[in-house]
């Protein structure tokens, strides 16, 4: 039992069996590893070396806060950076860059202008530095050559090419926007000019309908009325003078036209006095409303005065035809001045009365044309609403065609002042942080990587040759294989029986296989010096 716990506490790692196989198999081991290490670290110093040049750019923001001025370039720097990237990796730029340069121009073998860009292509290389909040703020590029004064100057001409890339793109971009928002002002201004010739030949053809002339029309309109109601009061009193007058003229046609007068009761009397009841009850009724100097009042009181003379001349002639007949020699001349008398008030009268029809004539005028006027403003009143809508949708449109005006102005005064910025390269620009190095060490092959690739290729190869070996060789090295292959137990061996040349050849064999292990070891340490050093 103890036996068995023994040979299974012994399976599990059997020590004397490894160190069997490393004294029978080190060679097998040692060579292999050596040879691959030795392929893969040569071949590190056979590959022809890449130098990688490469510069830091910073992303430098506008030097003018944006709060005063406000830039009119995309602020997508990622977008914009992948632009110029496509602009400057372009085949014109490319092949310009190689020609100016002589760039792979080995003569071993013949590249076509198209397979030198795209070989071009895959040595540069982009990348961007970010900040905290994920924004662009630097970039790094780097070209890759056989030759690290050649990855340099290359790099150099790509980083002045993104440099100036930029500046061109931003301002290119900065110009096109404010020509574009000086063509939509020009639209703008024309479309506003449009408007402002619609709304003045409205107004000129609707003069006194607008709604701001509303309120002038209204009290225009009110002393229209006001003089047409007082042109007709006028209008109706003399008609009713004429009336009067007329009355008048025909009595005395009647006295005239009669050789005998009623005594004591005059034909016109009556009526003058009738009259001058009526004009001094008018009088009367005009002082209570208006002051002497009123012109109705005036008038009222000369006709008044007027009836009135006229009636002290009826009185007077009446009293001259009633006196005695006298001899005809004498009274010739007295019966020529009594006719003169007689015939004197009726002329006065007919002289009134054609006064009173052309005042009636021009009263009837006036009321026309105060009726006329009165008729034209209230048609003026009644099309205002219809010019207000008209005026409202006119003006809607120009309200709007302003707002639009206005804002394009102020977008393009703000471009302009952009663009002005750009042009004295005020605005987001790059600049080199880090110029293109001159690179010291090949970036490819990393010998170093070399070598701890070959280590392992080596330590790799050894496990297997060893393997190999050990599977093919049908010997039998050890007690428990024996036992295994028996059906009987094992009750005694014999020793090995080796004399002083095999005692000789088994410290040769060992001393041997040590130095070739730490010749194996010293060269590979070597190796991997070297090519830390030398890179």
């Amino acid at each position: 039992m103890a036996d068995d716990l023994e040979e299974k506490a012994s399976g599990d790692f059997d020590v004397e069996r490894y160190l069997g196989l490393v004294r029978r198999r080190h060679f097998h081991f040692l060579l292999p590893l050596f040879l691959g290490w030795l392929a893969v670290w040569g071949a590190s110093w056979v590959l022809p070396p890449r130098y990688r040049s490469g510069t830091l750019i910073l992303v430098e923001q506008p030097t003018m806060p944006k709060d005063y001025v406000t830039p009119n370039v995309s602020d997508d720097l990622q977008q914009r950076l992948q632009s110029i990237t496509q602009q400057i990796l372009s085949r014109t730029r490319l092949l310009h860059i190689i020609d100016s340069l002589n760039l792979y121009a080995d003569g071993r073998t013949r590249l076509t202008p198209d397979e030198k860009v795209e070989r071009m292509r895959k040595e540069i290389e982009i990348e961007l530095a970010r900040d905290s909040q994920n924004r662009v703020n630097s970039f790094n590029v780097y070209y890759s050559a056989r030759n690290p004064y050649t990855a340099q100057q290359v790099t150099h001409e790509l980083t002045n090419l993104f440099i100036s890339e930029n500046l061109e793109v931003r301002q290119q971009q900065s110009e096109n926007t404010t020509q574009f928002l000086e063509s939509q002002l020009e639209t703008a201004r024309a479309t506003l000019s449009e408007q402002e010739d619609k709304i003045r030949a409205f107004k000129g053809q609707h003069v006194g309908e607008l709604p701001a002339q509303l309120e002038s029309n209204l009290q225009i309109l009110s002393g229209l009325q006001n003089q047409l109601r007082t042109e007709q009061d006028a209008l109706n009193t003399a008609k009713q003078q004429r009336v009067y007058l007329q009355t008048l003229v025909d009595q005395y046609r009647a006295l005239q036209g009669s050789s005998k007068t009623l005594e004591g009761s005059p034909v016109g009397l009556p009526a003058l006095d009738q009259e001058l009841d009526r004009l001094k009850a008018q009088l009367a009724d005009l002082s209570s409303h208006y002051t002497d100097r009123h012109p109705d009042v005036r008038k009222v009181k000369d006709q008044i005065a007027k009836t009135e003379k006229m009636r002290d001349q009826l009185l007077a002639n009446l009293r001259t035809s009633g006196n005695s007949a006298q001899p005809d020699d004498t009274i010739t001349p007295a019966r020529d001045a009594s006719d003169m008398a007689r015939q004197s008030p009726l002329v006065q009268l007919q002289g009134q009365l054609h006064s009173n029809q052309v005042e009636i004539a021009n009263r009837d005028h006036g009321v026309a044309e105060l009726r006329a006027k009165v008729g034209d403003y209230q048609a003026r009143l009644n099309q205002e609403p219809v010019r207000e809508q008209q005026l409202a949708d006119l003006t809607r449109g120009y309200e709007q065609s302003k707002a639009n005006y206005d804002d394009l102005l102020k977008k393009k005064n703000e471009s302009a002042m952009a663009t002005s910025m750009e042009l004295r390269q005020q605005g987001e620009r790059f600049r080199i942080l880090d110029p293109p190095s001159l690179p010291d060490k090949p970036e490819f092959p990393n010998r170093l990587k070399f070598c701890a690739i070959g280590l392992g290729i080596g330590l790799a190869l050894g496990v297997l040759v060893v393997a190999a070996f050990e599977v093919m060789d049908d010997r039998i090295y050890e007690e428990k294989e024996l036992q295994k292959l028996l059906p009987v137990p094992v009750l005694s061996e014999i020793p090995a029986m080796t004399d002083s040349k095999d005692e000789h050849n088994a410290r040769r064999r060992l001393w041997l296989g040590w130095a070739t292990a730490a010749l194996v070891t010293a060269t590979i340490l070597v190796g991997s010096a070297l090519s830390y050093l030398r890179g």
